[in-house]
């Protein structure tokens, strides 16, 4: 048997005889608030609340009515109150607690509708810091942690998508509260309060360029239930951060079946990686498979990008994702549909684009109304056991990067253009990575190996493979150059790189050995420009 303190049991059904509204949302607040009325319940209420509430015919009781007390300092003190929290708090069945109620005055409040000050969306609108501070909740919060703390007593709605449950509860049980329902919203109630403190710990830690602080919290709004994880067994969720960054999380589908968990994850790291490609220079599309990108290259048009990257891999490039940095035209379009492809993300896309999709019902068509920062500063997290790594993004962009030639030849103009692509290429793929471009198009990747040679000799078969396929006579990666995502700790990388053709390479530096490996690419032809920064991808 459950109990609620002093061996006292909690009880299964709970009468809603007064309720407390006071939210920042107002939807569906009038129909839910007639909802009550219509039950018997009697409603009390604050602020712009109970204004709505008036306008709207309904009878209730303004908050400074309970308390005795005025709202005061411009609403900042309102329900901070031992009537309210005595009306929240209160152990209905307990004797003392009955007697203080009496001895106070303190009548109590069975339902508590509470949503909070629009904190997140308010800083996400770029509000000054005066601003921000205004928009943190204390009531509320207060409030709704009371609430779902005495669920025993007190059913707490934080979201306007509970409403029609209670009533339907309501109804179900003769105008009582069922227990489960109550520990659920419990629950919510308390989740919600921690995203939302989160999201002020969080934005208050920016403010004060704090960027370890000694507790970090993270929390997030459930967007959507995934049929399963990365596998079948494997239970998912995806919720937003409530940051506004274009991409995945961001997009409105057009078309197409549910986004999976991995989805979800392969869109996300295809939309970062085209974004790193300026559309007023030039157009540009990533194919990835498994979060690395099996072909990327930019062009004069979509279509064209898109045959050059596809060309780089076609037999990965089958159930991949591809990203692109304009709009999606119908040249395009009619070239992806032609494979079979998961997922398509762009700014957005063409009325004809959109139509030659729609012939492919699975296919999802994602539309971002805009590219991600490459530059903008966040916070990327990762959970281990027991712990949370966070750090922040990695928004090192290679244009910014003082380039150092290292060797006896300079690279050329063109081989400097596709150094930079393979180089921002590299950041988005898993360590140990090694990229060829040749003309503005990988032409062999290597990703996620233990070894940074293997990672040159897998980049070099792939365009092999590629070559064959397309019975060309040999790979593109003869007179291609090559990107490092790191540094070469041996010349053997390198040399394994010169091997498959390449005649100019770029890596960050760093190496106890940098200068045997400078002095091996002079001994094999190679220009070499160092970054003296690292794109770890883990």
């Amino acid at each position: 048997m459950a109990v609620v303190s002093k061996g006292i049991p909690v009880p299964e059904l709970v009468s809603i005889k007064r309720a407390l509204l006071s939210v920042s949302d107002k939807t569906d607040l009038i129909s839910f608030a007639k909802s009550l009325l219509d039950r018997g319940v009697e409603l009390v209420s604050t602020g712009g609340s109970r204004k709505a509430l008036q306008e709207a015919g309904l009878a209730v009781k303004d908050i400074s009515e309970v308390t005795g007390f005025p709202e005061i300092m411009d609403g900042r003190v309102k329900t901070l109150h031992p009537k309210v929290h005595g009306g929240l708090l209160s152990i209905r069945d307990d004797g003392e607690h009955k007697a203080a109620m009496d001895e106070y005055g303190i009548t109590g409040i069975d339902l508590l509708c509470v949503n909070l000050y629009p904190f997140e969306e308010t800083v996400a609108s770029d509000a000054d810091y005066a601003t921000g501070i205004e928009n943190i909740d204390i009531g509320g919060p207060a409030m709704t942690r009371a609430a779902a703390k005495n669920h025993a007593y007190v059913t707490t709605v934080v979201d306007p998508s509970d409403y029609d449950e209670v009533i339907a509860a309501l109804d179900a049980n003769n105008g009582r509260s069922p227990l489960a329902l109550r520990r659920k919203l419990a629950q919510k109630a308390f989740a919600r309060t921690a995203a939302y403190d989160a999201a002020v710990s969080n934005w208050m830690a920016e403010q004060v360029d704090v960027a370890t602080p000694d507790y970090r919290a993270a929390g997030g709004m459930l967007h959507e239930v995934m049929r399963y994880g990365e596998n079948p067994h494997q239970s998912a969720g995806f919720y937003l951060s409530g940051e506004k960054r274009p991409g995945v999380a961001t997009a409105r589908q057009i078309q197409g079946k549910q986004l999976s968990y991995n989805n979800i994850n392969d869109t996300d790291a295809a939309f970062e990686l085209v974004s790193e490609f300026d559309p007023a220079r030039t157009a540009a599309v990533a194919i990835i498979k498994h979060a690395n990108p099996c072909g990327v290259a930019e062009a004069p048009t979509l279509k064209e990008a898109y045959e050059k990257a596809l060309a780089c891999d076609p037999v990965s490039a089958f159930g991949g994702i591809v990203a692109l940095n304009g709009t999606l035209d119908a040249d395009a379009a009619e070239e992806i549909t032609k494979i079979f492809t998961e997922v398509i993300i762009a700014p957005d896309a063409s009325k004809e684009a959109i139509a030659i999709v729609a012939k492919k019902k699975n296919l999802r068509l994602l539309l971002t109304d805009g590219l991600s920062d490459p530059r903008a500063k966040g916070t990327f997290v990762k959970s281990v056991s027991g712990g949370l790594l966070v750090q922040s993004r990695d928004n090192g962009v290679v244009d910014d990067l003082d380039l150092k030639v290292v060797t006896k030849r300079a690279p050329s103009d063109q081989e400097l253009l596709d150094m930079k692509m393979a180089f921002r290429v590299a950041k988005h793929v898993k360590s140990n990575a090694i990229v060829y471009v040749k003309d503005g198009a990988t032409v062999g990747i290597g990703a996620g190996q233990m070894s940074r040679v293997d990672s040159a000799r897998i980049a070099a078969r792939k365009a092999v493979d590629a070559a064959e396929a397309a019975n060309m006579a040999e790979p593109l990666t003869k007179g291609c150059v090559v990107a490092s995502d790191a540094f070469f700790p041996f010349a053997d990388g390198l040399l394994s790189a010169a091997e498959a053709g390449a005649t100019a390479v770029i890596q960050p530096g760093g190496s106890m050995r940098d200068d045997d490996v400078i002095k091996a690419a002079d001994e094999a032809g190679l220009a070499m420009v160092m970054t003296g920064m690292r794109h770890f991808r883990h």
